[in-house]
């Protein structure tokens, strides 16, 4: 049998005990009310995937270029990603998410479940054959080989600040789950596991982060599937539940917009459905797994059948979203005072402690699974698309595996500030496609279908549709309004002299004129910058992008 090196043991010792010390002193100095069995859960599978990460970081510890950081030597089996890829979307994002919009909203506004399903299909149709066909190493590799290098690591800010608030949503998700379980305060939980997320990310690389994902989903759709039943059962059934749910929310209780539901709001359901499909596709995150994958096939296939696990996964907590929304609360103590904790209150609420221990646990588990994705494909683009080109050209596959690992804790520390000042996962869920889809979507599309973009198109494309998009502010960060867009959402107030809320689609209008333009003003300037093709990346390539 072979040996455990002591550098695979010794962090999972070092993270467990800081751990245990944690439940020690909230045991010993504070009056929180700690539910022991979901802590105990936690720190199980928190020690098992920091074990695996510690692990295969050991196990690879002559191996560590840069391709075996970011794409795990492309060698990833057709099963395994799948998970990898299924659980990168389903984390806690994505289930506490659905479990809150559910709740509050109804069923119409469930939009990302099905939104990020369709695009996992419509990538694996369109764009993860030829991807994985030239062997690139980051989503941004064919805008680096179309434009140039250097407009290239302008389009990597909105793929960052996708990333990032993507990690944000996941760790606030998880310090709900926290908060639940252990009593702590929101803050505490959050800066918790983002040490642990962050430190086997930036140890074991993709590999450990894809065989600890088949790990995190199959607990998490165990300890979903396994609750509700139990859940169904404190309020008299599905039919019972349901039907009270349709009185609540009226039109509203249905996946399918209309205008009875949406009044005034119906074609900003379209501009959210729209972003969702198409905002999906253009992640690090998703090409990181389709690169990984062993060939062009196997990267279809995973990203279709990815698809279809999450729709699937989204089910239990649309119905934990439903039963929580029509359960007697006060008969429990009290409603739960953040939406965003629905989904732990029910699990530790309506079931017995044996099922919300597990339940608890893997929640927790698949947040990780989510977070450890994202700030490892962010931290890849960072090294790959603009530190290597732009600061070390020379840099060698063992220099930027380590600059890679340096960035995983500069964005993950990144996402940890960002989460802590959030009010809602799902506005911050919504918020990271948001960017990706109105200024990277139609770049993307250009360089790899469209053989006459240039440079030109490029940077005229993300200029107009970075002012057709800010034109139109945020409310989520807080910016106003400068274009006078129709459509106003009268029932909200006015900010620093502008309106908050438009309800007019200016986030497709805001992709599809930057596309056009790129189209357009490629073509009228193909003789200042003549067309490149695309190429296979290999190791002679991999540096002459800027050509």
């Amino acid at each position: 049998m072979k040996k455990i090196p002591l550098k695979a043991v010794l962090p999972t010792i070092i993270m467990v005990s800081l751990l245990a010390l944690v439940g020690g002193f909230i045991y010993f100095f504070t009056d929180n009310d700690v539910f022991w069995g979901g802590f105990i859960s936690m720190l199980f599978f928190y020690g098992l995937v920091f074990f695996l990460g510690s692990y295969i970081a050991a196990q690879k510890g002559g191996k560590g270029t840069e391709e075996e950081v970011m794409l795990a030597g492309r060698s990833i089996p057709l099963w395994i990603a799948i998970f990898t890829m299924s659980a990168t979307w389903v984390g806690g994002g994505y289930i506490n998410g659905a479990a809150e919009a559910t709740y509050n909203s109804g069923l119409v506004w469930v939009q990302a479940p099905w939104g990020y399903a369709m695009s996992l299909v419509i990538g694996g149709l369109f764009f993860a054959k030829k991807m994985r066909r030239y062997q690139f190493r980051t989503m941004l590799d064919p805008l680096a080989q179309r434009f140039g290098e250097k407009t290239a690591s302008l389009f990597f800010l909105p793929a960052l600040t996708g990333e990032v608030f993507w990690t944000a949503a996941i760790l606030s998700a998880l310090g709900s789950t926290f908060g639940v379980v252990l009593g702590l305060d929101f803050q505490s939980s959050i800066v918790l596991s983002a040490i642990i997320a962050i430190a086997y990310t930036a140890l074991g690389g993709l590999w450990a982060v894809a065989l600890t994902d088949v790990i995190q989903m199959v607990l998490l759709l165990l300890g979903l599937f396994i609750t509700i039943p139990y859940a169904l059962d404190f309020v008299g059934g599905w039919d019972t539940a349901w039907a009270a749910y349709q009185v609540k929310f009226g039109a509203a209780a249905s996946l399918l917009p209309s205008t009875e539901a949406l009044g005034s709001y119906y074609w900003n359901w379209w501009d959210y459905a729209l972003l969702l499909v198409f905002g999906g596709i253009p992640w690090q995150v998703y090409f990181q797994r389709v690169l990984s994958a062993k060939d062009e096939n196997t990267a279809r296939n995973l990203s279709i059948l990815a698809g279809v696990v999450c729709l699937i996964a989204a089910i239990p907590p649309i119905m934990i979203g439903v039963v929580g929304s029509v359960a007697d609360w006060s008969a429990l103590g009290g409603t739960p005072t953040n939406s965003l904790e629905i989904l732990p209150s029910v699990m530790k609420s309506m079931t017995p402690s044996f099922v919300a221990t597990i339940g608890l646990g893997a929640v927790a588990a698949a947040v990780m699974s989510s977070a450890d994705s994202s700030i490892l494909s962010s931290s890849s683009m960072a090294s790959w698309n603009v530190y290597r080109p732009l600061v070390k050209p020379d840099i060698t596959s063992e220099q930027l595996a380590k600059v890679i690992k340096s960035c995983i804790w500069i964005v993950g520390i990144a996402a940890t500030l960002i989460a802590l000042r959030v009010e809602s996962i799902y506005a911050l869920w919504f918020l990271c496609s948001d960017f990706v889809y109105c200024l990277l979507f139609p770049a993307l599309v250009c360089a790899l279908f469209d053989p006459k973009a240039n440079r030109y198109g490029a940077l005229a494309g993300l200029t107009i549709a970075a002012i057709l998009r800010f034109g139109g502010g945020d409310a989520t960060l807080g910016i106003p309004t400068f274009i006078p867009y129709p459509m106003l959402d009268e029932a909200v107030e006015w900010v620093d002299g502008a309106r908050a809320t438009v309800l007019f689609p200016f986030r497709t209008l805001a992709m599809f004129c930057g596309l056009i333009t790129i189209i357009i003003v490629s073509r009228f300037t193909q003789k200042l910058a003549p067309p490149k093709a695309l190429q296979v990346v290999t190791s002679d390539t991999a540096r002459t992008f800027e050509g």
